[in-house]
């Protein structure tokens, strides 16, 4: 998402959540696409070059580890009011997703729903405005079939041009259960998959976000990111994460666009562990649009589209399809 505004927070996060690592900010310049989510299902964009900072060593991971805070907003000042929603929309319906294009810019007021991005435009990377927005996705009044609060991050496969790559099946203490083989260390399947897996641990631990089993997770997959060739490869990527997540008890979607999703990873078998998850669609041009978007066929068979994305004004508006 790249929507800024120079309105003030309406909130300020409590000092014991303040972040306090080191993280990259990186932004894709991809044609047409804005690090997201927010997908441009238009001509397809040349991928990032790489992945830029290492996953944390398993045996030195623990929960509670912190990233500082930067601000990277800019302001624009065309942006739509806060507090005005789209026009022809139904509010009791209506959601909104954020993450670090909003830091220290607008947040819109009183959304029925609110997904809060947990990184900075990367895999490997913390949203340094994630815990003001989830102060502010608190506020969300809810009674839509969406969770209040869900969270989304950024998935990635970059094989041996990321400058972290696993090399064995451990992380986060232990020996993973690995349907795909050993990885070691080659750019294959087994590899994407701990690959995958690892960042969902440190998605879910060193992101300081609390309660990761609580919440919705959805996998934000575009072409802008880092992705293997092999589309069986990214699959496998994918499921290491939806496997953790699961492990851990928490619920996982997929966000993209039906062409991006067929260039990454294409169909799903029955026997994936992605099979059936719910999807989140982008490329709504409208809220009327996006309500006539609820009966299009799923990123995956056996799922459901529960959620449509459209942009309006300054922000990106989502509209529940439950």
């Amino acid at each position: 998402m790249s929507i800024f505004s120079s309105r003030i927070l309406r909130r300020k996060h409590p000092a014991g959540r303040r972040a306090s690592a080191l993280v990259s900010f990186v932004v894709a310049a991809a044609v047409g696409f804005i690090p997201g989510p927010r997908l441009d299902d238009g001509t397809f964009p040349a991928p990032e070059s790489a992945v830029t900072q290492a996953s944390p060593k398993a045996s030195t991971a623990q929960p509670g580890n912190t990233a500082q805070p930067g601000n990277t907003a800019q302001p624009n000042n065309t942006a739509q009011p806060a507090h005005e929603a789209p026009p022809g929309s139904d509010d009791t319906e209506l959601g909104n997703d954020v993450s670090w294009p909003q830091c220290n810019g607008a947040l819109p007021d009183d959304p029925a729903f609110a997904i809060v991005g947990v990184n900075n435009g990367l895999a490997n990377t913390t949203n340094p405005c994630l815990h003001e927005q989830l102060d502010w996705a608190e506020d969300a009044e809810g009674g839509t079939g969406q969770p209040r609060v869900a969270l989304y991050v950024n998935t990635a496969n970059p094989g041996l041009r990321g400058s972290w790559w696993p090399t064995n099946n451990e992380y986060g203490g232990k020996v993973v259960a690995n349907p795909y083989g050993t990885c070691e260390g080659k750019e294959d399947a087994a590899c994407a998959y701990m690959y995958g897996y690892a960042k969902a641990f440190d998605d879910a631990y060193l992101r300081t976000v609390d309660d990761p089993e609580t919440y919705l997770w959805w996998l934000d997959v575009e072409t802008g990111n880092t992705w293997s060739g092999d589309r069986n490869a990214n699959r496998a990527d994918l499921e290491g994460m939806t496997d953790f997540f699961h492990s851990i008890g928490a619920r996982v979607g997929i966000y993209s666009a039906a062409r991006q999703w067929a260039q990454i990873v294409g169909e799903v078998g029955t026997a994936s562990s992605l099979y059936s998850l719910p999807s989140w669609l982008a490329g709504a041009r409208s809220a009327a649009h996006a309500r006539d978007m609820c009966s299009a066929a799923p990123l995956i068979a056996g799922g459901q589209v529960v959620l449509i994305q459209f942009v309006a004004g300054s922000f990106d508006y989502d509209h529940s399809c439950i």
